[in-house]
């Protein structure tokens, strides 16, 4: 019941809670982010995508936590998640700068991700941290493709996501070293093809 009432109150507060990040938002000194609106356009979409794979992060790590019997690997998955709530604040206040709204349909995205965590976490610890790898590494490739996407001059997001990228690394690396299993090449597909789905409705909606 414990863990239940946990979920629930983790999903609440990603959804509509304000989000405070422990570190500063990362920033590109001396570099002014002047954009026309074609450009702003595109930035807010692509800042919208990053914004729901952090929602998801959030459900796929809070599920992850709650599936496992394991203490230690419990609390991994929710330090994992406290960090990834930078990434949450940055991504909206991103969003906020640039006139912009998350995806209309992150509490689907939020339900979706929730359920692959229990899932994975259903599947055995290796299994589990398998899929966090694969995860963010999906997720890194599918940043630094941003950072090639968004205006040069968008300083502002591209600050923000070279630093997400960085840390999408340092969670995968995290996982591996605690036991990850490889996982089946079927399964990597699926993944990137759930993904590619997500990503592309959200950059619209």
């Amino acid at each position: 019941m414990d863990r239940l009432l946990g979920a629930a109150d983790s999903a609440l507060r990603t959804l509509f809670g304000h989000h405070r990040a422990v570190r500063p938002c990362p920033t590109m000194a001396g570099d002014e982010t002047v954009l026309t609106l074609p450009q702003r356009r595109e930035a807010a979409a692509l800042m919208r995508v990053n914004h729901v794979g952090e929602v998801c992060a959030q459900a796929l790590y809070t599920a992850q936590a709650a599936a496992t019997a394991n203490p230690a690997l419990r609390q991994h998955y929710e330090r994992a998640a406290r960090e990834e709530t930078d990434h949450l604040a940055w991504t909206r206040s991103r969003l906020d700068e640039l006139g912009s709204r998350p995806s209309l349909l992150n509490p689907l995205w939020y339900a979706g991700a929730f359920a692959l965590g229990l899932v994975a976490g259903r599947l055995g610890d290796p299994i589990s941290l398998g899929f966090v790898v694969e995860t963010e590494r999906q997720v890194e490739a599918h940043l630094a493709g941003h950072l090639e996407r968004l205006p040069q001059a968008d300083h502002a997001s591209r600050a923000i996501v070279a630093q997400m990228k960085e840390d999408e690394a340092g969670h995968a690396a995290q996982a591996a070293e605690a036991g990850a299993a490889e996982l089946p090449a079927v399964a990597k597909g699926l993944m990137r093809a759930a993904a590619r789905v997500m990503t592309t409705t959200a950059h619209y909606v």
